[in-house]
């Protein structure tokens, strides 16, 4: 039985985060890794000239963990417009971010989405959030739709933006979402400009890997971890196809779907997402904003076509066209078609479907009140990470694998 220092499990972002920190003290790591890529939810796969992500993946350089510890310009980062198109009743309307669009600011006061009333009651909810997010965090949380009456919110700009907007990025229309957890995500989108790599999201992951391996840390994949038994002077791990091993520390780093199969604790809740490729010799825009459906009159909580913000997505001649829907729909392909055209104003029959992605565990349910910093330490010798113990996003993935390398080194 051969014995190790540090074992991680799972090669996720809060993973490699805690490979790359751990390595860094001079303890040796060793991460164990189920499939045949690094990445965990973040990933791509090339497929005829195409990028698919699995899921509609975006990366905020305005997060802080991002600006500390990845190489955005190394990235080469496609980001889309900062607004949203908006399918109503009697033809289309975009919003975009006054300040990063000021040219549009006359347009978007004419789109019939914005009254003065909303305008302002959408000030009171963003404005304590941008100049005190930990006031925000450690203050008195409640449900999305609370959050919305509470500051008077209820027009157009409510029920046809920001509510059919949120749906795609939380994995959630039913409006019992952490308030706080949204603005924090809101705040993301005022400071930043969302995009994704120019080779696809999975270079994220690519590049914290080679960050942790430039540590000192050795990375395996195809090493699936069956079970941990702990001991007085660590953990002793089973690993499916190989003998078992033995660590001094272990910091389980899998996502919420698999932390039960190894640690006896509660299940994390999760939301499922569904996405949709399909492949088009003509785009129904040549806009990159992401698209949503005002009226709410389908399956689908947003498309984008992303060879116009990302070329590469797609080979010459070609066009990516990416939709989401929340998995609970149980959206059909005929479904996702009507929907789309409608969406777009253009025939979708001729448009090629790529690949349907269904991902139950998309994300980690973000109830109120919300609950960050979630104590790594499990026992003696064993610790947790991933962002169901943080926030459900990139953000709360990078802090927990930190998090929990701070708290094994300390």
């Amino acid at each position: 039985m051969k014995n190790h220092d540090v074992v991680i499990i799972g090669a996720g972002l809060a993973g490699l985060r805690c490979a790359a920190r751990v390595a860094a003290s001079g303890r040796g790591v060793t991460l164990l890794e189920a499939e045949d890529v690094v990445g965990g939810r973040q990933r791509t796969i090339a497929r005829d000239g195409f990028l698919l992500d699995r899921g509609f993946q975006v990366l905020n350089p305005a997060y802080p963990a991002v600006k500390r510890w990845v190489d955005i310009a190394e990235l080469d980062l496609r980001a889309f417009p900062v607004g949203v198109r908006v399918r109503r009743e009697n033809g289309v309307a975009e919003l975009s971010h006054p300040l990063r669009h000021p040219s549009t600011i006359l347009r978007t006061l004419r789109s019939g989405l914005v009254s003065p009333r909303d305008a302002a009651a959408l000030l009171r909810w963003v404005v304590p959030v941008l100049l005190r997010p930990r006031a925000v965090i450690s203050g008195t949380d409640r449900a999305l739709t609370e959050g919305l009456d509470r500051v008077g919110l209820r027009g157009p700009l409510r029920t046809e933006v920001l509510e059919t907007f949120l749906a795609g990025v939380i994995a959630d229309d039913s409006g019992q979402t952490s308030d706080a957890f949204v603005r924090l995500l809101v705040r993301m989108f005022v400071l930043g400009a969302p995009g994704v790599p120019a080779a696809g999201i999975g270079a994220l992951p690519a590049q914290l890997a080679r960050k942790a391996t430039a540590a000192g840390a050795d990375i395996r994949l195809g090493m699936r971890v069956q079970n941990l038994r702990a001991h007085t002077d660590g953990v002793e791990l089973d690993v499916t196809g190989s003998d078992p091993i033995r660590a001094r520390d272990v910091v389980v780093a899998v996502g919420p779907g698999a932390v039960t199969d190894l640690l006896d604790i509660p299940r994390p809740a999760t939301k499922g997402l569904q996405t949709w490729w399909f492949s088009a010799d003509s785009a129904p825009t040549a806009s990159a904003m992401i698209s949503v459906d005002g009226r709410r009159q389908g399956p689908v909580v947003n498309t984008v076509v992303m060879s116009n913000a990302a070329p590469r997505y797609a080979p010459p001649g070609k066009h990516l066209i990416e939709a989401t829907c929340l998995l609970a729909s149980g959206a059909t392909e005929p479904d996702v078609r009507r929907h789309l055209a409608e969406i777009w104003g253009v025939a979708t029959a001729d448009w090629q479907l790529f690949q349907r992605d269904d991902i139950p565990d998309a994300l980690p349910a973000q109830p109120a009140p919300l609950s960050t910093e979630r104590v790594p330490r499990h026992s003696e010798h064993v610790y947790l990470a991933g962002d169901h113990r943080d926030t459900a996003s990139i953000q709360g993935a990078l802090v927990s694998g930190e998090r929990a390398a701070r708290a094994l080194l300390g």
